[in-house]
């Protein structure tokens, strides 16, 4: 038998930052994102080998251990291991034999939460596999502590809710710890209208985010006033590019995305570079009206707004950089699995 999932990466447009630990504790954070047709994918089949392989063919990378133990959280595919472990641990259920294969629509570092996206498919396989008991809330909830808490990786929580819900979300991230998903219904006109209005730049360069979003926890804790009112207005702008969004106002939504990325950029200092600011200059003399780095910065996709009359001629500038233009279309479902029986 093989089992498969699969679960929709996700592009930021307000809020990033403010579901980040200590902030989120602290004053609370709000969020708004949505999930896109590039995912990332699981398959586990069964295997009589008395082993556990993990392989990221995307990577070229695999490993190969002996049943029966806690798989050794080494630096390599610890995503993979650290579900393997946890599921074990807290549900009780008899580690089997399998092969662990995935592979990602994007590469880590992206900026679309393709990390935490990963860590939710993988976890959705073995829901389908064990039949565990868990819903949207409770994938997204154990992915989070499997990702911050067992690995010590460091980031928000929205990736993980993201890849768990699919669609248009605004979420509240209250300071208890508790996490609200509200889906919200965008009329199909809108969602037409944002697609021809959005260009999704690559930049060809991936980061690690756990840089900035260290610097951008010690500004928080340290209580850096300029970096904690740019938060405030950060936040902010997520109920105001909520509104907008359902109005289908996209010059409101393209202002309140550039003023968020202003704001965003004195978080830490390693959020913009030569070139970044190098893209905008090329697309913003193509007739870009705003953009912003989706996820932490530093590197990964660029979302430019323009007027979709002139989003061809913001397409041919940017193909004249490094990197790449990349087709997209917004993504209704969340994570899903299925099994295929031999």
């Amino acid at each position: 038998m093989k089992i498969r999932s699969k679960a929709p990466l996700r592009l930021g447009f307000a809020g990033g930052g403010s579901d980040v630990s200590p902030y989120s504790e602290l004053y609370g954070g709000l969020i708004l994102n949505a999930t896109i047709n590039l995912y990332a994918y699981c398959t586990i089949e069964e295997t009589d080998d008395d082993s556990v392989t993990v392989a990221a063919t995307d990577l070229g990378v695999s490993q190969t251990h002996s049943l029966g133990s806690e798989l050794p959280i080494d630096g390599t595919l610890d995503l993979h291991k650290g579900v393997f472990n946890r599921v074990i641990k807290d549900f009780g259920v008899t580690p089997k034999a399998c092969r662990i294969t995935t592979y990602s629509d994007a590469p880590a570092g992206s900026g679309l939460g393709s990390s935490s996206t990963m860590v939710v498919c993988i976890l959705k396989a073995f829901v389908e596999w064990y039949n565990l008991p868990m819903g949207d809330y409770e994938i997204a909830r154990l992915a989070y502590q499997i990702e911050r808490v067992d690995l010590g990786l460091s980031g928000g929580k929205q990736d993980q809710y993201a890849a768990a819900f699919g669609g248009f979300n605004y979420m509240e991230f209250l300071p208890d710890g508790n996490v609200i998903v509200n889906p919200l219904r965008v009329k199909r006109w809108i969602v037409d209208e944002l697609e021809s209005s959005i260009v999704l730049y690559y930049t060809g360069a991936s980061r690690s985010s756990a840089a900035i979003i260290e610097e951008q926890k010690k500004n928080t804790s340290s209580g850096k006033s300029d970096a904690v009112e740019a938060m405030h207005r950060i936040k902010q702008s997520a109920i105001d590019m909520k509104r907008v969004l359902l109005e289908g106002n996209m010059e409101g939504f393209s202002r309140i995305l550039g003023k968020a990325w202003e704001d965003k950029k004195k978080m830490a200092s390693a959020i913009t570079n030569p070139m970044i600011q190098a893209a905008f200059d090329v697309a913003f003399a193509a007739g870009a009206t705003a953009g912003k780095v989706s996820g932490a910065g530093g590197g990964g996709f660029i979302i430019f707004m323009t007027d979709p009359a002139k989003r061809r001629l913001v397409i041919n500038a940017l193909n004249g950089m490094p990197g790449q233009v990349v087709g997209f279309q917004f993504s209704e479902g969340g994570t899903h699995g299925w099994k295929i029986y031999d």
